[in-house]
């Protein structure tokens, strides 16, 4: 793992005594701890929570927003609990989200039906909700089913509309809708060496298009929270892929790629690991690592046809 740093530490501890004694968990697993805590049973609860506590903080020392990731899962049944109650697909979580620290804190959860984002208020101490219903989907707005309905039904009442912003003048506060593919790419060039044939093509096609359209925009912070959040807002795409160096990739599986994956699925994009969809797979140990790409529909299926052609070969 990350080399450990004080606030990592400090995180940590934080977030187990929270989670502890709130009476509702029964097993915790952390990125910063090698096994898993079992809680006591006079305050074990029904909930397995998963959670990296400090992702980025190698990044704190220079500003850049930094954020917990987390999962949660409920126990299979009333048996003692065991490890195999998290060693679970993350299409089995019930809630999944982050909190970022930056320039503001903005908390983003899904519970399964939509994604949903809130920002603290400092002056009032709670967290108000500022980004309802974050979808990446199509290039029209919410109260129409399909890009043709929209156009017909709205074109006399449509006051502006871009390859990223439909603004229609329905009742209530204008849409914005990120679309299905997005202008942006994120994803760590340093390692371009070591990449497979698959992620090479996409990041080429990214930079050099071949089919008349704009090249794509380079953005990278390098903490997962700042480069999944950007994402979700702005569409695109973010990918972790595996690479020489790492050969099962680095992101791992149970706090970091199952909780974005989850997000991103609900806000209508795609998570894939390079061989399948990413909530489908299996963990076989708490730590374990996976290849990551996950953003816009439209980009990931690009990324998909990519690696069924290397594998066709």
């Amino acid at each position: 793992g990350e080399e450990q740093k004080k606030l990592d530490v400090l995180s940590n501890e934080v977030f187990c005594k929270a989670l502890i004694s709130s009476g509702r968990t029964s097993i915790l697993v952390s990125e910063e701890d090698e096994d898993a805590i079992f809680v006591q049973p006079s305050l074990r609860g029904k909930y397995c929570v998963v959670f990296d506590p400090l992702d980025g903080s190698s990044n704190i020392d220079c500003g850049v927003s930094i954020g917990t990731i987390f999962g949660i899962y409920m126990m299979n049944d009333n048996h003692e609990p065991i490890i195999e109650d998290v060693l679970q697909p993350g299409k089995n979580m019930l809630a999944a989200g982050y909190c970022m620290y930056g320039s503001s804190c903005t908390f983003v959860i899904t519970t399964g039906s939509g994604v949903n984002g809130f920002t603290l208020d400092p002056s009032l101490g709670e967290f108000i909700l500022t980004h309802p219903d974050i979808k990446l989907r199509s290039n029209h707005c919410l109260n129409c089913k399909d890009k043709e309905d929209c156009e017909v039904l709205h074109r006399s009442v449509i006051v502006g509309i871009s390859n990223d912003l439909h603004v229609s003048a329905h009742d209530g506060p204008p849409i914005k809708v990120i679309p299905k593919k997005g202008k942006i790419y994120s994803v760590n060039e340093g390692n371009a060496k070591n990449w497979d044939g698959p992620t090479a093509s996409y990041v080429e096609k990214c930079k050099f298009p071949t089919d008349g359209s704009p090249a794509k925009s380079l953005r990278y912070i390098g903490s997962m929270v700042a480069d999944v959040h950007r994402t979700l807002l702005y569409g695109g795409t973010f990918l972790y892929p595996a690479d020489k160096k790492s050969p099962n990739g680095k992101l791992r599986v149970l706090y970091e790629v199952f909780p974005m994956s989850f997000l991103m699925e609900q806000a209508g994009g795609q998570a894939f690991t390079g061989k399948e969809r990413a909530l489908d797979l299996v963990p076989t140990k708490l730590h374990e690592r996976s290849p990551i790409f996950l953003g816009s529909y439209d980009d990931i299926e690009e990324i998909k046809a990519l690696y069924a052609a290397e594998e066709g070969k």
